[in-house]
This record gives structure tokens, C-alpha cells and sequence, in this order.
């Protein structure tokens, strides 16, 4: 499908990986000295935390050679993420995806913040809901080639099994954060080499 969504003026305007972090930190140490309601300091603890998860996901996350040498074959693309800072999935899955992407110059990682693109982001819902990150890889020409997100699949089970057992909000995302630290991004990675093995 090529998305007229998807124009050359939004994706210039996108952030980068890294104007991303700068971003999330700016507002961290803006919001730090500010005067915040109850909803906006929970906002902020999630973002305090989602940049020290992004910087272990950094530290820990080592691409395989699998991926490596599928990567390496792959041709000019776009990977569109579809993200907010506080997001914990996000958090925990674009920096492993960044370093992916970085493995082939051919790949270029843009970042669209969901609630300022709501026309794209709901061409992309997940069960009717604007779960994020969403990542669109396009060619060229914006036409899409593989839709991931917003979670490997092994969580979205987890996810729904917690969900199920009637486990309240707070417990399904401690749940899900300790499933991750332990996956190691190896499950989003398995599903990359899928995806991109494809092609």
C-alpha cells in the first residue's frame, strides 16, 4: 500500500533515534522544575524510567550474526516508528530496533510522535486501540514492505495471559518489564530475521 499519509515533509520533520533521546531528556529536565498534577508527574516517572531502560537496552543488546548478515543484504528502506517517550514498550524495544537499523546505511529509522500524527497512527491501530510503537518499513516510494509492533509476539501472549488472570494494570506492566529483562530483545530480534528474511 503506498500511504499518502506518508509524505516527504513529515518524514523530514521526524525525529531520529538519537533526537528522540535528546527529546524524552529535554522534556525530563524541563518537567523536573515545573509544576506538575498527579497525571503529569506519573508521566514523568514513566519517562525517568523509560531512559534508563532505553540506556540498558543499549548497553546489553548485541545484534547476532544472523541478523547481522540478513541485514546487510537489505536495499534502501525507511522504518517508520510510531512512538511516544512514555511508552514502556517503546522503551524497551526501539533502542534494539535503532541498533538493528544502524547495521546497514541502506536503513533509514525515523520517529513520528503518535498524538501529534493521529490521521497515520489510525491507519495502523492494533485491535482497534493506537498501541504503540508501531513500525512501518517502507521502500522508496513509501509503500509498505512489514508492519511490527507495538510488542513481540511472546509478550502479547504474556500480555493477554496477565490480562486474563484479572491482574490489575500496575502488576501486568511490572509483569511485562521483568518478561523483558529476561528476553533480552531476542524475540523482537527472531521476529526481525522473519520479517526481513522475507523480503
Amino acid at each position: 500500500m503506498n500511504n499518502n499519509l506518508i509524505t516527504r515533509e513529515k518524514l523530514f520533520s521526524a525525529f531520529s533515534y538519537l533526537e528522540f533521546k535528546e527529546y524524552s531528556e529535554k522534556i525530563v529536565d524541563a518537567l523536573k522544575s515545573a509544576e506538575l498534577n498527579e497525571e503529569e508527574k506519573s508521566l514523568l516517572e514513566y519517562r525517568k524510567l523509560n531512559l534508563a531502560r532505553i540506556n540498558r537496552v543499549e548497553k546489553t543488546y548485541e545484534p547476532s550474526d544472523n541478523i547481522k548478515n540478513i541485514i546487510s543484504g537489505i536495499e534502501k528502506q525507511i522504518w517508520m516508528v510510531i512512538t511516544e517517550d512514555w511508552c514502556g514498550d517503546s522503551a524497551q524495544n526501539l533502542p534494539a530496533i535503532a541498533k538493528i537499523a544502524s547495521l546497514n546505511d541502506n536503513i533509514t529509522l525515523k520517529i513520528v510522535l503518535r498524538d501529534k500524527n493521529l490521521d497515520l497512527m489510525d491507519l495502523y491501530l492494533t485491535d482497534g486501540k493506537r498501541s504503540i510503537p508501531k513500525l512501518i518499513a517502507l521502500d522508496e516510494e513509501h509503500n509498505e514492505i512489514f508492519i511490527w509492533g507495538p510488542r513481540p509476539q511472546k509478550a502479547q501472549e504474556y500480555f493477554d495471559n496477565l490480562k486474563n488472570k484479572g491482574l490489575v494494570k500496575e502488576e501486568i506492566i511490572k509483569e511485562i518489564h521483568s518478561w523483558y529483562a529476561n528476553d533480552k530483545c531476542q524475540s523482537l530480534e527472531s521476529e526481525f530475521i522473519k520479517l526481513l528474511s522475507n523480503r
